[in-house]
């Protein structure tokens, strides 16, 4: 697939000295009128071969433009931050919000790609790192990035002169190391990784581009041209087109919804209540502190309608673990600066190390209820919210995550009578709002949306637990419980 980049484009100088200071021209006004725009974040992706100029692209990228709004990074191997964490971390934590710039030299396929190379990937493997990719470029087009991907690249005897020439002056002889020619010598098993992994990538939304780099000056006109023609395509309105993902469930014939469907009548004494409270407390305290946790890290995710007891039972958890090492991360409407990013990245920000907890209060899922129900998100962005979630959930579990997701689940009766119970005591007023009332009346819409979303979601790594709350005393137990098991399963 790289034939037409080694056939050896050229361009005069005198051509390219004319062309230069137009490209420019036209770059810097399209970079402004993102700015002023900002419906949309732009990330370009530098890859390529060794001596193939990506360094000295993304610096004239840089020089051509406003650097102060381009975020430039460059990623190596991993740090321990990045290694206790899904691998996809540190990128996501790379993403710039609406109306910026990123260019990431290097990027998610720089690792999978040399793995493969040096034989420590296996295809198998390599596939579905690939095909995790796809997923995540697929999902930050839908929502909203224009995502730019170049690969740079020299034929063998080309990248052999470069090398040669880089290390022949002193003022860049730096640039040349034996990783280098180690790669070179390798240079016919890393294209055929590459061609693999470019191949398997190159979507209809988000394409590669292959730019020829024998030549600086067509590699550099050719590279701002791309750019330009994305940018000014996508700020006229083109969008990629998306397929569609899968239609929502129908409704079941008889109306019967797993809420519905649940045993409410569970109760347990205060006595009892206590006494089983502080046994559980000690265990969980106990499997959280282990020499086993070392090297894992807990992710609680709870969610329920309001008044189901989420923040009393949360207290009942934190309790029981090191302050050192827990946060918890209470989910509101989101802010402007989380509102400039895709809407998983809140999240992803807050994903901990080894040893850490995780609790959310509220979480990912108000993708696929409070905002499927209010209408905040459309069909097609709910619905395809459920793979990206899994995905999401898999790479927690498979970075050593623990994940435990709580849905607490109370009658209408009895939120009535805790809506009420709140508006009489001074100290709890500020729990109850018009919006609690307003979505107690969507309360039909929430009890489908939570099925489907226990049907899609629930998964062997990260079940749901769904828990009748109706009594405060035997939810908060139970909850305990089921942590207290998955913890020593895990462990």
């Amino acid at each position: 697939m790289f034939e037409t980049a080694e056939i050896g484009h050229k361009l005069a100088k005198s051509q390219y000295r004319r062309e230069e200071p137009r490209l420019r021209e036209r770059l810097l006004k399209l970079q402004y009128r993102l700015l002023e725009n900002a419906g949309f974040p732009v990330v370009i992706l530098v890859n390529g071969v060794d001596g193939a100029g990506k360094g000295d692209t993304v610096n004239l990228l840089n020089e051509w433009m406003d650097p102060r709004h381009i975020r430039t990074r460059a990623f190596g191997p991993p740090g321990d931050d990045a290694r206790e964490r899904p691998e996809m971390w540190r990128y996501w934590k790379a993403l710039p919000p609406k109306g910026r710039i990123a260019i990431l030299f290097g990027s998610w396929y720089s690792d999978p790609i040399f793995e493969r190379v040096a034989g420590h990937r296996k295809r198998a493997r390599l596939e579905r790192r690939l095909e995790r990719i796809r997923h995540f470029e697929r999902m930050l087009v839908a929502e909203g990035t224009l995502l730019i991907k170049l690969w740079f690249h020299l034929s063998e005897k080309a990248q052999a002169k470069r090398l040669k020439e880089l290390r022949a002056h002193e003022e860049t002889a730096w640039r040349v190391g034996p990783g280098e020619w180690k790669h070179h010598k390798h240079y016919a098993g890393y294209i055929a990784a590459c061609e693999e992994a470019l191949r398997e990538t190159a979507t209809a939304e988000a394409p590669w581009d292959i730019v020829d780099s024998s030549d600086a000056a067509y590699r550099a006109l050719t590279t701002g041209r791309l750019i330009a023609d994305r940018l000014a395509a996508r700020l006229a309105g083109k969008h990629p087109k998306m397929s569609p993902p899968p239609p929502p469930p129908a409704t079941p014939i008889d109306g019967k919804t797993l809420l519905a469907a649940l045993d409410y009548s569970h109760r347990l004494g205060h006595d009892e209540y206590k006494r089983k409270l502080e046994k559980l407390q000690a265990e969980i305290a106990l499997l959280t502190r282990s020499k086993a946790m070392r090297n894992r890290s807990l992710v609680l995710a709870f969610e329920g309608m309001d008044a189901a007891g989420k923040g009393s039972t949360i207290r009942r958890i934190t309790a029981a673990l090191d302050a050192r090492h827990y946060r918890v991360v209470p989910i509101a409407a989101p802010t402007d600066e989380e509102r400039a990013q895709p809407y998983l990245w809140r999240f992803w920000r807050h994903v901990p190390g080894h040893g850490e907890v995780a609790i959310f209060d509220r979480s990912w899922y108000g993708r696929v209820l409070v905002e499927r129900v209010e209408g905040y998100a459309s069909e097609f962005d709910w619905m395809r919210a459920y793979p990206e979630i899994n995905d999401f959930e898999e790479q927690l579990a498979q970075a050593g995550a623990i994940v435990a997701k709580f849905w607490l689940a109370i009658t209408r009766a009895e939120q009535l009578r805790r809506f009420h119970a709140r508006e009489e005591v001074s100290y709890k007023r500020y729990k109850i709002g018009p919006d609690d009332w307003r979505n107690r009346r969507k309360w039909p819409a929430y009890e489908r949306a939570v099925a489907d979303m226990v049907e899609r979601t629930s998964t062997r790594s990260a079940p749901w637990h769904i828990v009748a709350s109706d009594d405060k005393h035997y939810a908060r137990i139970a909850v305990l419980e089921m942590l207290r098991e998955r913890l020593e399963k895990a462990l």
